[in-house]
């Protein structure tokens, strides 16, 4: 099973965010795309997806930004990838209108990929975006670092 980039993008937003909500200043786009070498346009589209989805609250303008609707650990990690995936069809066989599999009556590779995909997404069923970011002594460190890497421009 592998996430899409939209995914990917989209949980590293959120767990910029989750990260950074201690502090008095909201998160920008710029940050999270310099932080992570994305593209500030890519990820635009995302926040206003978690806006709409009301996972962030986001203020336009100088001093604007972005924060958390909710607290990170009321934000589930399943919920959020099952609302950005548009496929979990490990195999053609999983979807009726495009099965064109002769063996799919008498084959026991569709429940056993039916029971993976339901295990993937019951692990991240059990996870919180809390769980996913650093504690909070650690935080200000982790968030310094990812900001600063070499050879990403540094933020102002």
């Amino acid at each position: 099973m592998r996430l899409t980039q939209w995914t990917d993008y989209t949980l590293r937003v959120l767990m910029y965010c989750a990260a950074c909500q201690q502090r008095a200043q909201p998160v920008t786009i710029t940050e999270v795309a310099q932080a992570h070498g994305i593209s500030r346009s890519h990820l635009t589209k995302i926040v206003q997806q978690l806006a709409a989805r009301g996972l962030l609250d986001t203020t336009r303008g100088r001093g604007g930004g972005m924060r958390l609707m909710r607290p990170a650990s009321q934000i589930n990690i399943g919920a959020v990838v099952r609302s950005t995936e548009t496929d979990f069809d490990m195999v053609e066989c999983f979807n009726d209108d495009h099965n064109t599999c002769r063996m799919s009556m008498h084959c026991g590779l569709k429940g056993l990929l039916g029971q993976a995909t339901q295990a993937y997404l019951a692990v991240l069923d059990a996870v919180t975006l809390a769980d996913l970011v650093p504690p909070k002594g650690e935080t200000a460190q982790a968030v310094h670092s990812l900001r600063f890497m070499p050879g990403l421009p540094v933020p102002a």
